[in-house]
């Protein structure tokens, strides 16, 4: 099993937490894709996520700032 220091998800963004974040929210989009039954022992979803977002091609992301009222 592979683990994910919070050095190597900053390493991608701008602090740990915002990698957290990412990485959460882009889980949750592979959760919505159908998953294949061919491999038996698939990854879970965070785990993929984390390793996309520390790959150097990894996910691609944009920060909108909140509208305050």
């Amino acid at each position: 099993m592979q683990v994910y220091t919070p050095a190597e998800v900053a390493r991608r963004t701008a602090n740990k937490y915002l990698g957290v974040l990412i990485a959460a929210k882009y889980a949750r989009l592979l959760n919505e894709f159908p998953r294949t039954m061919s491999e038996t022992r698939e990854k879970k979803l965070t785990t993929r996520a984390l390793e996309e977002l520390t790959d150097d091609e990894g996910i691609q992301y944009r920060v909108i700032p909140r509208l305050r009222r």
